[in-house]
């Protein structure tokens, strides 16, 4: 059964790896202008204070209070313990850790989180330690 939820989890990072990869003059659907961004989207992408080492984050994890997706929000993560975000599902092995995020521990969490929790959800490691410093980084502002 753990391997068969492990596989799951790769093929579903696969699938979310592969969003976007298509460059706008390969879609096989045309834009209309009502489906163009706005100014206000295109001002709001600019103003993003999140890294691009943050875009894979992104695919699981939601940056505004409260609004869990494939993962928990992070938003107030730094501080926290591990398992304790509201309403959402964590595996048995990360809320019973004992964790609370702070820089060293959301690096070595980062570097590889089945290493530092097995049986942890999470499968996706930063090997780069510049990406895990702006991601941190980044993490420490959503309070």
């Amino acid at each position: 059964m753990k391997q068969i939820v492990i596989l799951g989890a790769f093929a579903l990072v696969g699938a979310l790896a592969g969003c976007g990869d298509k460059a706008p003059e390969q879609s096989s659907v045309s834009a209309s202008p009502a489906a163009t961004a706005s100014p206000t989207a295109a001002s709001a992408a600019v103003t993003d204070p999140a890294p691009m080492a943050f875009a894979t984050c992104r695919s699981c994890h939601s940056t505004e209070p409260g609004q869990n997706g494939i993962g928990p929000t992070l938003h107030g993560i730094v501080g926290s313990k591990a398992g304790a975000v509201e309403g959402y599902a964590f595996s048995p092995a990360l809320k019973n850790a004992g964790i609370t995020w702070d820089r060293q521990s959301l690096d070595t969490w980062l570097q590889g989180p089945m290493k530092m929790v097995p049986g942890t959800k999470m499968v996706l490691p930063v090997a780069d330690a510049q990406k895990r410093k702006a991601i941190i980084d980044y993490l420490e502002t959503l309070k």
